[in-house]
């Protein structure tokens, strides 16, 4: 499979056309998201493991979903806040200026993004999850945000080769089908970077899963990743299963900004978070890890 871009210029597939299997269908296809998912749409993920669905948000939502991250971030500094029930938050500071790079927990903080990402409109995306779908705002890392910036003193630019089952695999047990649903408020082509991703990989072996790549160090293109472009407003699922990365961006400064947000749609227990909940682990070596990543840049190491 040669390596092809999912473009924002391709025709939106629209549902029931019954005209082929959604297995035939390009890679580049982008879905409209109707009432349900269609059989073509079920047929590309099952295949391929992800889906684009275009313009599912408008720019007026997106534009205040931007407004109300500013006003979290503005409240959490003012609090003096290095974690949210428990996780860390990825605080950059490019030019200097302190400059938060991922939200955990948005929706605790927010009536607004709490009410939009229970929208009917999301219902049959919910549906691919299971039956008795719930959003958990307080359990995982909760509705999430991310603001990817190319600049010095980022601390997120781009994130290595990895899957979402690691925690399985060091058990010694395949992970089961984790769909990651994200929004997202920018027009990011494949030349400005974003999600990569290996279609069909998340169909792989146990072995496969363990050491295709190195988890979270390799950054290498691979010759089957496909660019997932999108628009704002745009909505993608994919297969946690999947070989997945996120290139950074070729530019600089406000160009190269990519802000995603991703909504755990959970069907297992029941399990909140609150202010006095642990930090995990492997969130310890991510910190470090982001110290000294800023360090050398301040020596113009990096």
């Amino acid at each position: 499979m040669q390596a092809q871009a999912v473009s924002a210029s391709s025709e939106t597939a629209r549902p029931d056309t019954n005209k082929h299997s959604g297995k035939d269908l390009p890679l580049d296809t982008r879905f409209e998201l109707g009432d349900h998912i269609t059989t073509e749409q079920q047929e590309f993920l099952d295949e391929h493991g992800f889906l684009v669905f275009a313009k599912v948000a408008s720019q007026e939502e997106i534009d205040r979903l931007a407004k109300e991250l500013d006003d979290i971030e503005a409240r959490w500094f003012a609090e003096g806040r290095t974690e949210i029930y428990g996780i860390p938050l990825f605080r950059g500071k490019p030019d200097g200026k302190p400059f938060l790079q991922r939200f955990p927990f948005t929706s605790c903080f927010s009536d607004y993004i709490r009410d939009f990402v229970r929208d009917d409109r999301f219902a049959p995306v919910r549906s691919l999850v299971g039956k008795n779908t719930r959003v958990g705002d307080e359990e995982k890392d909760g509705v999430v945000v991310n603001r990817n910036l190319n600049v010095p003193g980022s601390v997120y630019q781009r994130l290595g080769w990895h899957t979402d089952g690691l925690r399985d695999l060091f058990y010694l047990r395949m992970p089961k089908q984790q769909l990651n649903v994200g929004i997202h408020f920018d027009r990011v082509k494949k030349a400005d970077g974003g999600l990569r991703l290996i279609p069909g990989s998340h169909t792989q072996g146990f072995w496969s899963m363990c050491s295709r790549k190195v988890y979270f160090v390799s950054h290498a293109p691979d010759p089957e990743e496909v660019a997932v472009e999108t628009e704002p407003g745009d909505l993608t699922v994919h297969d946690g299963r999947l070989w997945h990365r996120v290139e950074g961006s070729p530019h600089t400064g406000p160009r190269s900004l990519r802000r995603s947000m991703y909504v755990p749609y959970l069907t297992d227990e029941y399990q909140p978070k609150g202010e006095h909940s642990r930090t995990p682990l492997y969130h310890y070596l991510g910190i470090a890890l982001r110290e000294v990543k800023q360090a050398l840049q301040t020596r113009g190491v990096l």
